[in-house]
């Protein structure tokens, strides 16, 4: 999420909390009280109205009134999306094929939560897409008012605004998922993964397992881009990512050793533990706020760090429980995709043959994939 969503613009992803809320409202399985049924019902209207606002791109592309930079980025978008079939092994079906101007940065934003003493996120339960950790609201009211309602209960909870949203390949019939004006004008880079994260999410989906389909969809994201970049950009546009990446890569590593230092404070529970966790909280505000100046003096801008430095003031388990699905098991994916040989098509039926596995066993079946492997060629030493 941190430096991830900064640099992503907080691309976090709702999924099909909505189409699932969709189904669900005209199935008639939204039964359980006025809450719930009007859930269901902001979900179909929001998505409905994303849905009526999105153009085909080349309609935009031939408008004489365009900005010439939005139909640039949307011939861009062009090629990307053919560069995601032909290169690696994205579907071939109606979205991103098509734009909408919706009026507000955010398609929409989100809502986690956890316990005070625990990364554990609350989880949430739809039809479709099973339990996951998050909800996701179409007007930034609505979140907030169910983040309080969840803080009310003794929970931490962490609202943010979210891009773009994939609908599992749901939408298809409706024209499929649309460019927003939310993400368009990104940097190249950024932009480009950002549709292979999506993409991806169309390709496997284990339901309720946001951990397992956030970090393959975030694998995919991350190898395809590199290949986009070394064979289809600018060396500025190179250099951009490069800069930013490296940024990112030491966020990561930050935060991921605090989420360690939390889990191993809560799983040891001991009688100070509101003081440790305070400590270690201040700890990671520290080490931000050296990196930060590092940051500033290669050149990195203020207004560049301004999403990434909210979130540090806000983050509370809630908020390292969400990054935490987008990144934990990526070492394994990546371990995967190189032990299918670096081919896209058999990378991605090897990840369905996982999802297709009770949650356990796939789980540690990519563990396993990290485990130290014995030499092929070992003697046994005799002496």
């Amino acid at each position: 999420m941190p430096l991830r969503l900064s640099s992503r613009r907080l691309r976090h992803t709702l999924r099909t909390a909505v189409l699932g809320a969709v189904l669900a409202a005209l199935g008639g399985c939204a039964s359980s009280g006025d809450s719930t049924i009007g859930y269901y019902w902001q979900s179909m209207r929001g998505h409905l109205s994303l849905m009526g606002a999105a153009r085909p791109l080349q309609d935009w592309i031939d408008d004489p009134h365009a900005q010439p930079a939005l139909r640039e980025r949307l011939a861009l978008a062009q090629r990307a999306r053919e560069f995601a079939i032909h290169e690696l092994g994205l579907p071939d079906n109606a979205s991103y094929r098509r734009y909408a101007q919706l009026g507000r940065a955010a398609a929409v934003w989100n809502v986690v939560a956890a316990p005070p003493y625990s990364l554990q996120l609350h989880t949430w339960c739809f039809p479709v897409t099973g339990c996951i950790g998050y909800r996701g609201y179409f007007a930034e009211a609505d979140a907030q008012a169910e983040a309080a309602r969840l803080a009310a209960t003794g929970l931490e909870v962490s609202t943010y605004p979210v891009p773009a949203y994939s609908t599992l390949g749901y939408s298809n019939w409706m024209g499929g998922d649309p460019l927003l004006n939310t993400f368009i004008g990104w940097p190249e880079g950024d932009f480009v993964r950002l549709l292979f994260h999506e993409l991806a999410h169309q390709v496997v989906y284990a339901s309720g397992d946001t951990a397992f389909n956030e970090s393959y969809a975030t694998t995919v994201e991350r190898i395809g881009v590199a290949q986009w970049l070394s064979t289809h950009s600018t060396p500025k546009a190179q250099a951009e990512f490069n800069a930013s990446e490296s940024r990112r890569a030491q966020f990561r590593a930050l935060t991921q050793a605090t989420r360690v230092r939390l889990a191993e404070l809560y799983a040891a529970q001991p009688n100070d533990l509101p003081a440790q966790k305070a400590q270690a909280m201040q700890a990671f505000r520290d080490e931000y706020a050296v990196l930060r100046q590092t940051w500033l003096a290669e050149g990195t801008t203020p207004a560049r760090l301004a999403n990434l430095d909210t979130w540090i003031a806000q983050a509370n388990n809630a908020a390292f429980g969400a990054q935490g699905a987008y990144d934990d098991l990526v070492p394994a994916f990546t371990a995967l995709f190189d032990k299918e040989g670096r081919d896209w098509p058999t990378f991605h039926a090897a990840v369905k043959a996982l999802a297709d596995k009770p949650r356990n066993e796939r789980h540690a079946s990519l563990q396993n994939l990290l485990a130290p492997q014995p030499k092929a060629n070992a003697v046994a030493d005799t002496r």
